[in-house]
């Protein structure tokens, strides 16, 4: 049945989603239900879960999964099964393989955690879907805009929990600032300061396909100045130079940047402002400062140990900041994989959800574009090039080709409600939402 355009304005202009709501979840929480008593435990359900890639993000994980309370790993899988076994070995798993898809489709499983290549993790996440498995991803969710909701979609449709791995909302510091913001320590906010600079720039074949500075890197930082915020961003200037490798300077877009800066406008006048690079001459630079009304808070970075040198000629730490991100992240990296699995054993919100990751994709493309146009870019520009048959059927497109009141104007509006917001009683007022129960009243009608 054709559907008339008058039809559709009708039922797509009232009642706009809120835009992409930031998860409060808090490093810091001393609270974790994971840790229950004997009797609690025996109510408790077990979960089984499978790992794809073991690789460095794999084997962190899997170290963590073995050291929650009720949950077991059963089966891993890597394309060079070696590593599968070497895994499965080390961490006492029973089974392992080189093909995904076991891990997906074993019937013990309950849920997956997808630490592989980027290009594999869209079609990875509807498999786990449609095989009715929950699942953790590492970000990226997927590879573009389209694919990032039409996977989210398939998880929300399937009523199975997808967690984004985003591991700096799970680090102690960061953690720390986010505690001082929601206790007023500082009172309101003012302003967001960030920065990320590498100890080291990748190789040429990392950088070239890698989604550019903002998509590959710049990506935590701003999805970090969301989650400080704790609203949703209108718009963004961003640009970029390089300074460092210039062999990159032939690539398209962001890829030939090693050098950026951008700053996000908030609601209320809030600002953040992010410098990225990717080398820093005395280790890995990651530091957070926000100021408030009534103070200031901000971060220092971690290093191995708190030893000092004190001589004539220098006086200061003995040894560099980590110089690796596993080593600088890794106990985030451990506290996200427990706090899902948390959310699994006691059935209850996911602490970074699909919509975090999707809106931390809309704020790096947003940035990608104000670069490359040298002007302020608003969010819903890039959320309003989506347009969607199904929700998981979705297309990145010319947004003047929609009538108005036809555009969706917020990331939320891209998605159907996901399976904890069901529980909470969220309905599908989304664009999406809409066209889904239009289509199903003219399916009926029909």
């Amino acid at each position: 049945m054709r559907i008339s355009a008058a039809t559709l304005l009708l039922a797509l202009l009232p009642n706009a989603a809120q835009a992409f709501t930031s998860t409060g979840f808090t490093a810091r929480n001393s609270g974790s239900r994971l840790f229950m008593t004997a009797e609690e435990s025996t109510n408790t359900k077990e979960i089984k879960v499978g790992v794809i890639g073991c690789g460095r993000i794999g084997i962190v994980h899997l170290g963590a999964i073995t050291k929650a309370p009720n949950v077991t790993p059963v089966i891993v899988s890597n394309p060079t099964v070696s590593k599968a076994e070497a895994a499965a070995k080390q961490f006492g798993v029973p089974k392992f393989t080189s093909d995904a898809m076991d891990v997906i489709t074993d019937p013990e499983v309950d849920a997956v955690w997808i630490c592989s290549p980027s290009s594999f993790h869209a079609d990875q996440i509807k498999a786990c879907a449609a095989n009715g498995k929950h699942v953790f991803c590492e970000k990226p969710l997927a590879t573009d805009l389209a694919e990032t909701v039409e996977a989210i979609n398939a998880c929300n449709e399937a009523n199975v929990k997808l967690m984004t791995g985003l591991q700096r909302r799970f680090d102690p510091n960061f953690g720390r600032v986010k505690d001082a913001i929601l206790k007023k320590e500082v009172g309101e906010n003012i302003m967001i300061k960030l920065c990320s600079r590498d100890p080291s720039p990748p190789p040429f074949e990392y950088v070239k396909g890698g989604g550019g500075i903002f998509a590959d890197m710049a990506v935590h930082d701003l999805d970090m100045s969301r989650f400080l915020a704790g609203c949703d961003p209108i718009d963004i200037l961003a640009i970029g130079s390089c300074h460092i490798d210039k062999s990159i300077e032939e690539l398209d877009g962001s890829e030939k940047f090693d050098t950026a800066s951008c700053i996000v406008r908030y609601p209320n006048g809030l600002q953040a402002m992010i410098d990225v690079c990717r080398q820093s001459s005395y280790g890995y630079d990651q530091r957070a400062e926000v100021l408030g009304t009534k103070g200031m808070i901000a971060t220092d970075n971690v290093y191995p140990n708190t030893a000092k040198i004190y001589k004539n000629d220098f006086t200061g730490n003995a040894d560099m900041p980590y110089d690796f991100f596993l080593s600088r992240y890794n106990e985030a990296y451990v506290t996200e994989t427990i706090a899902f699995c948390e959310s699994l054993v006691n059935d209850t919100p996911v602490p970074c959800s699909g919509k975090d990751g999707l809106a931390a994709l809309v704020m790096a493309l947003a940035a990608d574009k104000s670069a490359a146009e040298n002007r302020w870019v608003s969010f819903k520009e890039i959320v309003a090039t989506v347009n969607c048959n199904s929700p998981t059927d979705c297309q990145v497109v010319d947004s003047d080709v929609f009538p108005e009141g036809f555009i969706p104007t917020s990331a939320s509006d891209l998605l159907t409600p996901s399976v904890d917001e069901k529980k909470a009683g969220v309905t599908g007022s989304g664009f999406i939402g809409r066209i889904k129960e239009l289509f199903s009243e003219s399916s009926a009608a029909a």
